[in-house]
């Protein structure tokens, strides 16, 4: 009946998510995946060409008078970034850039990538992407060549990690999601490589392989920001140098499109500092502060200590062989949900609301089914928020906590384990991700478990639902006690 699963928010296919299917209660965990195959090795850039190329860059940025000085790419220990060329106070902004600089929808249209794209219904990502490989395969000849120069072969999302690398995350939610999104990034390719690269050797004369096209899918996945998806989708030379700082919370956008020059028919993308920086100290802003540690690592290739970036993702569903299938599905589309509902359970908060309610609807059956009849179609919700009778509250607590058990059996080590390894000095930057992710499941997952073991133990003394419905009858006197008649 429960089933745990990947991570959910990233992409249509590695929807797997703790899964509970109704009637009649049971367990199962997927299969394990497959693991992706190792990844072609690429030639890391010397420590003098990677100084040239960034020369390069700003030279290209100058001439097209992208900034205005008060930024400079830079050598950071991040890799590249940006750093303040002056003192800047909070909401300066830091970084330009014109729309003709862009790798976007519109630079594909004019591209004879747009050609050759015509016609065909392909995600935006996928024109991009394929935008990317093409004016990487022109080498000096294309106009984003100083970019493309500077653009890392490789960072540590966890789709480019080794199968060593992925036995870390055994058993963890991010490993499926790992999985499906390079199975979904497999499918693109395998579509369009039939379709256009070989069918356009003009556009790509060198050979174009799935692991080129994963690296085009992780560059727009790690430097695309949030907000510009879809039709919007655009890789932004120059500001998206900027990092992510755990220390930066604010929740206000730190960029924006704008009009520029004459009537502000100039197009540019502006970044602002959320904060005061000193000369010649790096520019952070903060990527995105909902989403969890699962995410960071598969999008950016990166962790953060912090309770709040730990979660873990429940799947309930009303399975199609319940008897009570139709009226089940009836209850749950009319208070906003479906057949499958998500719950994202964060470390240290709270279940969503409507999480034990809609437990309490799969497991109904028996003699407590009556409350799936059409006569309580319009008030069944309100009395699923409380509990319905002890078999009920009872099931529920069982099969969340034989979930939670069997999921936590998955893993290769225990949390006080993985809290002993981060004390480790000189971990490697994928190893601190595995421990930081697994560490995190984990932790959420005795969470869940220990809410359900201390309701178990409520049991006996909660309220169910004949003792409510008696009570308001007036069956019920002060003391508990049911009266029949009063003389």
């Amino acid at each position: 009946m429960a089933t745990l699963h990947p991570h959910r928010h990233l992409l249509p296919p590695h929807h797997r998510p703790l899964s509970l299917r109704s009637s009649p209660p049971r367990f199962r965990l997927p299969t394990r995946p497959p693991m992706p195959r190792g990844l072609l090795p690429r030639a890391a850039a010397n420590t003098t060409a990677a100084a040239s190329a960034l020369q390069d860059f700003r030279r290209w940025l100058s001439s097209h008078g992208s900034g205005e000085g008060k930024a400079l790419p830079a050598a950071v220990l991040e890799g590249l970034g940006l750093v303040a060329a002056r003192d800047l106070p909070r909401g300066e902004v830091v970084a330009e850039v014109p729309k003709k600089l862009w790798m976007d929808a519109d630079a594909v249209s004019a591209s004879d990538i747009g050609r050759a794209c015509g016609g065909r219904d392909l995600r935006p990502w996928v024109t991009v992407a394929l935008l990317l490989l093409r004016e990487a395969a022109r080498g000096a000849d294309s106009p984003w060549a100083p970019y493309l120069a500077i653009l890392p072969r490789q960072t540590d999302s966890t789709i480019f990690w080794s199968e060593e690398e992925l036995l870390e995350i055994q058993g963890t939610q991010l490993l499926g999601t790992t999985v499906g999104v390079k199975d979904y990034v497999q499918s693109e390719f395998d579509s369009v490589e039939a379709e256009i690269i070989s069918a356009n050797k003009d556009l790509f004369p060198g050979t174009i392989t799935f692991d080129d096209f994963l690296w085009a899918f992780g560059i727009l996945r790690s430097r695309v920001f949030p907000g510009l998806g879809g039709d919007k989708l655009a890789l932004i030379p120059f500001a998206d140098l900027v990092n992510h700082s755990p220390d930066i919370t604010s929740e206000g956008s730190s960029w924006e499109i704008k009009g520029k020059g004459l009537f502000g028919r100039e197009v540019m993308f502006s970044l602002r500092t959320p904060v005061n920086v000193k000369s010649g100290e790096q520019i952070y802003i903060q990527y995105d502060l909902d989403k969890s540690n699962s995410e960071l690592a598969l999008d950016y290739g990166f962790v953060e200590s912090n309770p709040s970036r730990d979660s873990y993702t429940v799947t309930l569903e009303i399975s199609e062989s319940d008897p009570f299938y139709g009226d089940k599905l009836d209850i749950a589309e009319l208070n906003g949900l479906g057949e499958t509902a998500y719950f994202d359970i964060v470390l240290d908060e709270p279940l969503p609301p409507q999480m034990v309610p809609y437990l309490r609807l799969l497991c109904i059956g028996g003699s407590d089914a009556f409350l799936l009849e059409a006569l309580f179609r319009n008030s069944v919700w309100g009395h699923l928020e409380l509990p319905v009778s002890p078999d009920n509250e009872e099931s529920i607590c069982q099969v969340i906590r034989d979930a939670c058990k069997s999921a936590l059996a998955a893993y290769h080590t225990t949390v006080q384990e993985d809290e002993e390894l981060l004390e480790r000095e000189n971990l490697q930057p994928r190893l601190k991700i595995a421990i930081g992710v697994r560490a995190g499941e984990k932790k959420v997952l005795q969470q869940i478990d220990d809410i359900f073991k201390q309701r178990e133990e409520e049991l006996d003394g909660l309220e169910y639902y004949q003792e409510r419905r008696l009570k308001d009858l007036g069956f019920v006197g002060d003391n508990g006690e049911i009266i029949f008649w009063e003389s």
